[in-house]
C-alpha cells in the first residue's frame, strides 16, 4: 500500500538547494507517495497541501537521507592480521605484494556462498542505516571469477531487499589480477573481467562499472579496455584513481564521462580539470587515507577553484578502510583534509547522489524523492562535529515516518 500524502511540521530544514545548507528555520515538507511536492517556511505553506496530515518533527533538524557513495561491504572473512603488519611498518603495497591486501580477501571471499556473504554485510549495513543511510553502493571485485563476482553482485541485490534501504550496485572486475593470473594482466582483463561483465549486465546486476588504476592494479590503457566494453553496454563507468600515485586515471575517466574518480590523493591540477570539465565528482575517501596513514591529502583546494563537486563516503571495506560510519567520514574529512561542515554534508547528500548518477535525491526540494533524516541537532555543523555520537532520531524513506 502507498504512503499517504505528509505534512511535516515544526523542524529547521537543511534542504542543501543554497548556500549556509539551505537552512530553513521554522520550516515544513509536504510529501506524496511520488516525493517531496514543496518546502519551505511554515508561515508560507500552500493551501494544496495544508490539509495534509500533519506530523510534528519536535523542532527537530531535518537533511536529505544519508548515502554512501563508495563501499564494497559485501566480502569474505577480515584482514586484522594486516592491520598489525603496517602498525609494524609495511607499507600498503607491501602487504599487496606479499599475498595480502585485496587477494587476500578473494580467497575467502570465493569460498563464501551468497548466504554467508549477505549474513556478513548485514550488520555492516544495519550500521549505515542507523546512521540515516537511504542508499549504499556496494562495489564487487572481491571475486576475480566469473562466478564469484556474479555471486557478490547477487547478495548485494539481495540486501536492497532485505533492509529498507536502496542499493545501488557497481562491477569492479578490475580490482586486482588474481593469484591464477599472476603477470598476465591482460589475458585476466580479455578472459575473466569482461566476459564476467557481460554476464553480469545480461542478468540486470550492474548500474556502474568501477576499476582500480594503480600500479599494484592495472594501466590505464588496461582500463580503458574495460571501459570500451562498459560504454558498449551503456553503463557509466566511475574508477579508483591517484591513490598511491598519479598514473593519469582520473583524467582517463573523465575522457569517458565518468560519474566519479575516488580518492585522489596524488592528483595534479590538470587532472582537476580535466575532472571539472567532464562533470566528474571527486569522492573522498578519509577512511583509506586514515588506515593506510597516508601523509598525502586530497588537492582540496584545487577541487574548490576548479569547481569539481566533492563527496564523502567510507570506503567501507576488510582492508584500507573497515569502518562503518557515515558521520565519522563526515568528521574526518573536516578535521583531516579541512573539508566545511557544510562540504561534508553535501559531500554525503546532494554531491554522493552525483556520484552515482541519482538526480532525484540528495536534496530537499520539489521532485525529489521523500527521503529524509530527522535529528536530534541544533545545527546542521553539528553532524560533523561530533565524534563516536549518532544523533539520529528517525529515517523518513519515500514519505513513510
Amino acid at each position: 500500500m502507498r504512503q499517504a500524502n505528509s505534512l511535516f511540521l515544526n523542524c529547521r530544514a537543511a534542504t542543501l538547494t543554497g548556500p549556509d545548507y539551505g537552512l530553513i528555520e521554522g520550516a515544513a515538507i509536504a510529501t506524496t507517495p511520488d516525493g517531496i511536492l514543496w518546502a519551505g517556511p511554515a508561515d508560507s505553506i500552500p493551501a494544496a497541501v495544508a490539509a495534509f496530515p500533519h506530523h510534528d518533527l519536535g523542532g527537530r533538524l531535518v537533511t536529505p537521507a544519508l548515502i554512501d557513495c563508495h563501499t564494497h561491504i559485501v566480502h569474505g572473512g577480515h584482514r586484522a592480521g594486516e592491520f598489525e603488519m603496517r602498525l609494524k611498518g609495511a607499507s600498503y603495497e607491501e602487504v599487496a605484494r606479499a599475498g595480502g591486501g585485496i587477494v587476500s580477501t578473494v580467497r575467502a571471499t570465493r569460498a563464501a556462498s551468497e548466504e554467508d556473504l549477505i549474513a556478513s554485510a548485514l550488520p555492516r549495513v544495519d550500521a549505515l542505516i542507523a546512521e540515516g543511510v537511504a542508499v549504499i553502493e556496494i562495489k564487487s571485485g572481491y571475486g576475480l571469477d566469473g562466478d564469484t563476482e556474479l555471486r557478490m553482485l547477487r547478495a548485494a541485490r539481495r540486501i536492497g531487499e532485505l533492509r529498507p534501504v536502496e542499493v545501488r550496485t557497481t562491477f569492479l572486475g578490475a580490482h586486482a589480477t588474481p593469484a591464477d593470473y599472476k603477470g598476465r594482466d591482460d589475458a585476466y582483463i580479455d578472459e575473466v573481467c569482461i566476459p564476467a561483465l557481460h554476464a553480469a549486465h545480461a542478468e540486470g546486476l550492474v548500474d556502474a562499472i568501477d576499476g582500480f588504476c594503480e600500479g599494484i592494479a592495472f594501466s590505464p590503457a588496461q582500463i580503458a579496455r574495460v571501459f570500451d566494453a562498459a560504454q558498449a553496454l551503456g553503463l557509466p563507468v566511475k574508477l579508483h584513481a591517484e591513490q598511491l600515485s598519479n598514473l593519469g586515471g582520473a583524467a582517463l575517466a573523465a575522457r569517458y564521462g565518468a560519474l566519479s574518480a575516488d580518492h585522489l590523493e596524488y592528483l595534479d591540477e590538470p587532472g582537476v580539470k580535466a575532472m571539472a570539465a567532464a562533470g566528474t565528482v571527486a569522492v573522498i575517501l578519509p577512511g583509506a587515507f586514515y588506515t593506510i596513514r597516508e601523509t598525502k591529502a586530497p588537492p582540496i583546494d584545487l577541487f574548490r577553484a576548479h569547481g569539481v563537486p566533492m563527496a564523502v563516503s567510507t570506503d567501507m571495506n576488510p582492508g584500507s578502510s573497515p569502518m562503518c560510519s557515515l558521520l565519522l567520514a563526515m568528521n574526518m574529512v573536516c578535521t583531516l583534509f579541512r573539508m566545511t561542515p557544510e562540504e561534508a554534508l553535501a559531500g554525503t547528500t546532494r554531491n554522493a547522489a552525483r556520484a552515482l548518477g541519482l538526480s532525484d535525491r540528495g536534496t530537499i526540494a520539489p521532485g525529489q524523492r521523500a527521503d529524509l533524516a530527522v535529528w536530534n541537532l541544533d545545527h546542521p555543523a553539528e553532524l560533523a562535529y561530533r565524534i563516536g555520537f549518532n544523533p539520529l532520531h528517525q529515517r523518513i524513506i519515500g514519505g513513510r515516518s
